[in-house]
């Protein structure tokens, strides 16, 4: 009997031994008979104790995941017989090596040899039911000092416990691709372009925002801050100032881009500005089973459900399901809105520029905001800008604008100069 895909030989107790017990494991299983040549004579053991001693004490500390509960052992006065049966939570590799080629090794005709790249890709994949956040890492080298910051921010501890809740460590004590699109080291980029004029072209500025996606969240949103440019206009005496983009519009797709692209794919997050628009364009279009009318509805499926429930819990989403649809109702009173474009592989949301479209003129204005003022005021006998902004969740912009349009049409008034932020319903 000669050694095969199944069946390999060792005189003696050596530390490749291990190589072979993960080989069979990362394949179909197979049988390791030490204490015979490689053509399987028996070739006794001085010490059958001591090598099964030898054997177990460094399968159990060689090899990661835990392997043990896949290997059995047998023992004769003249050697000890491995068996070693197909593992579920492929691949194993070498506690010293990590998750790379000279780490992991498979069975091939009678040899045990290094997988590919590829080949631990797939085992992966398989293992971890082809989920990508939940899949081990390749990298196991991680550190998370954005992270730490992040949490400390909401006084939110950040220690292994916490870490092994929100899925960054698996049950097998690995960092998943949750923990490194969290890391220090996250492979993962975000770009911003700042074009002139409303075609791509000459490029006024360019920033690639890399590490933890935490800190890319931040360094984004500040970017796009600084780069939202307010202007003033007139209606009458008043002066009316606005930016080019609410500021919560902004979060909330950059958020989106963030939290939903598929980071299977290896390109980056990229988000355009234009004279007239600001593009995010993300990875992987819709989750399947997903329209675009749904996402209006407030319908969510996250691709990414645990990267979703950490920024939860850092209160940076309050509720899934409701960005594109809070996103659209900034922009009810505009004859433009934003649009959203979808193909298999993209995901395009694009905000126009409030200080380039036109706003709907006060008589095509819907009227449902006025009847909820009107009906405020039906209980309350008075309103002020700062209850309009918190019953029609608007902007204290907006909240003005709507008053005075209702004091123009002769729907309410103020009532004396003591009062001059009290606003009553005219009957």
């Amino acid at each position: 009997m000669y050694e095969n895909n199944n069946v390999e030989y060792k005189q003696e107790y050596t530390a490749d031994i291990k190589k072979e017990v993960m080989a069979f494991a990362n394949n179909n299983g197979g049988i390791i008979y030490v204490g015979r040549d490689n053509k399987g004579n028996i070739v006794p053991l001085s010490d059958v104790e001591k090598t099964l001693t030898q054997i177990t004490n460094s399968i159990r500390d060689g090899l990661l995941p835990d392997a043990t509960m896949f290997v059995s052992y047998e023992t004769t006065d003249e050697e000890v017989i491995i068996t070693v049966h197909e593992g579920t939570h492929k691949p194993y590799f070498l506690s010293e090596k990590g998750l790379k080629p000279s780490g992991v090794y498979v069975r091939q005709g009678a040899s045990s040899v290094p997988a590919s790249f590829d080949q631990i890709r797939e085992m992966i994949k398989l293992a971890d039911n082809d989920k990508f956040e939940s899949m081990r890492s390749l990298n196991q080298k991680l550190t998370f000092e954005a992270a730490k910051d992040e949490f400390a921010r909401r006084s939110i501890e950040f220690g292994e416990s916490q870490m092994r809740t929100l899925g960054i460590i698996g049950a097998d004590g690995l960092y998943t691709n949750l923990g490194l699109l969290l890391s220090d080291q996250c492979p993962h980029t975000l770009k911003i372009a700042v074009f002139n004029g409303t075609k791509k072209g000459e490029f006024k500025t360019r920033k690639e925002l890399d590490g933890s996606l935490l800190k890319q969240m931040r360094s984004s949103f500040d970017f796009l801050a600084l780069s939202n440019n307010l202007s003033a206009t007139f209606r009458g005496l008043d002066r009316i100032e606005q930016h080019d983009y609410p500021e919560e519009a902004l979060r909330e797709a950059t958020l989106n881009a963030i939290i939903h692209r598929d980071y299977a794919l290896s390109g980056s997050t990229i988000i355009n500005l234009y004279d007239d628009r600001i593009e995010f364009i993300s990875l992987g279009g819709l989750v399947f089973g997903l329209q675009i009318e749904d996402l209006f509805l407030g319908v969510s499926q996250p691709r990414n459900e645990k990267l979703a429930n950490v920024f939860y819990r850092l209160k940076h989403v309050e509720a899934y399901g409701i960005g594109i649809k809070s996103i659209m109702q900034f922009y009810e009173d505009f004859d433009v809105k934003p649009t959203i474009e979808a193909t298999h592989g993209a995901f395009v949301l694009t905000l126009p520029n409030m200080n380039h479209i036109r706003p709907i003129k006060s008589e095509q204005l819907p009227k449902r905001q006025h009847k909820e003022v009107l009906d405020y005021l039906q209980t309350h006998g008075y309103i002020t800008n700062q209850i309009v902004q918190e019953i029609l969740e608007v902007k204290q912009t907006r909240a003005y604008v709507i008053i005075r349009e209702m004091v123009n049409d002769g729907l309410i008034a103020k009532h004396g100069s003591t009062e001059s932020d009290r606003y009553y319903r005219i009957t």
